[in-house]
């Protein structure tokens, strides 16, 4: 059973706990374990979490047979819903979870009035392709310097939604 609940700040260093083996597994590759480690402590932090809450992005924690299996942030722009973190664990894909998720933020953005959804996703992200083919729209290239050397290398996406 899929259970996707909205997150509080007393739930941050749970979320924190799901992240790790997350990034560790996913973005390695891509980025390296010192970039993962740092955007880990700076980003993924129960404290990192916790001020995210505070400045108003809406964490919301997926369940599968009551198991942590993943988590999600969003943050309301204007007519936009962006889409901050769009994690699931490895033991836990290719159960249409993530569509389960999808609908959900479809939902959240439904009930936020949106008029689209948008998000950010390293160029050698392979969930790249996987954002492509459910709608969404490179719309621009984007670096983004967040500290200790690192850069983001990501593409800006975008999905219109209907109205």
């Amino acid at each position: 059973m899929i259970k996707i609940t909205s997150a509080t700040t007393k739930e941050a260093a749970l979320i924190e706990e799901i992240a790790a083996p997350i990034w560790q597994e996913h973005y390695t590759p891509i980025i390296g374990s010192d970039q993962v480690e740092y955007m880990l402590r700076k980003f993924q932090s129960a404290a990192a979490i916790k001020a995210q809450m505070t400045a108003g992005y809406h964490y919301l924690i997926v369940y599968c047979d009551n198991q942590p299996a993943g988590y999600m942030a969003v943050e309301k722009r204007d007519r936009s819903l962006f889409i901050s973190k769009f994690y699931l664990n490895a033991n836990f894909r290719g159960r249409g979870i993530a569509r389960n998720m999808l609908a959900k933020i479809d939902e959240l953005a439904q009930k936020e009035n949106c008029q689209q959804l948008e998000l950010t996703v390293n160029k050698f992200n392979p969930a790249y392709d996987i954002y492509l083919k459910l709608g969404f729209e490179n719309v621009e290239a984007i670096q983004i310097d967040i500290g200790n050397g690192y850069i983001m290398d990501d593409y800006r996406m975008v999905k219109n939604l209907s109205t």
